[in-house]
């Protein structure tokens, strides 16, 4: 198997369990399981935001959210602690279900572990790359969920939501952040938030 297949396959193994997220999202018309299009648009920001991107992030970026559906919100407290007892067993489950597919494709330990580490949000503000990844996810979430998710709550629960986005970005992703195509209400939110 060559390295670009290799690769192939690893993006069409996470997409083929993506695409059985119950969950649905409709875009131009098309109804797509909502984790595949998620991990869709996560390519296509790194591929725009940071075009020579390693391997590894790239497999990162791809399996990001794989099988969030399975371990759900509502399994936890809602509340502050119950959101972080989520989001580390989540990313712990992402990067196992993620690193054992790259396993099972062939790829070497080295590659395995930099996802894993990438998954597990491992050496943030530390490693350069860690940091594109951040910035990427923060622009998906601006560009395809913002809008709808800031019309759920007031300004005033908004505006830290927006704040502690912001202080996840670098420089390069502020500048992409603030070029995008937002309904005026969201940017003016943005807007606000940031003093600007």
């Amino acid at each position: 198997m060559t390295k670009t297949d290799r690769y192939e396959n690893a993006i069409a193994r996470f997409d083929a369990v993506n695409r059985e997220d119950p969950n649905h999202e409709s875009l131009k018309g098309k109804v797509i399981p909502k984790e595949l299009l998620y991990a869709q648009r996560m390519s296509r920001w790194l591929k725009r935001h940071a075009p020579d991107a390693s391997e590894a992030l790239k497999l990162a970026a791809r399996s990001q959210h794989i099988a969030r559906w399975k371990i759900p919100r509502t399994d936890y407290p809602m509340d502050r602690k119950g959101y972080h007892q989520w989001r580390t067993i989540l990313n712990r489950f992402h990067a196992d279900k993620a690193c054992e597919i790259l396993a099972e494709v062939g790829y070497d330990e080295k590659t395995i572990q930099r996802v894993e580490g990438f998954l597990l949000k491992k050496h943030l503000k530390i490693d350069p790359e860690m940091q594109v990844l951040e910035d990427v996810i923060c622009l998906v979430f601006l560009e395809s969920y913002f809008a709808d998710f800031s019309k759920k709550y007031n300004a005033e629960k908004m505006i830290p939501v927006i704040q502690k986005t912001w202080k996840k970005m670098t420089p390069s992703g502020h500048r992409a952040a603030l070029a995008l195509d937002l309904p005026p209400e969201a940017l003016a939110l943005i807007k606000t938030a940031l003093g600007i």
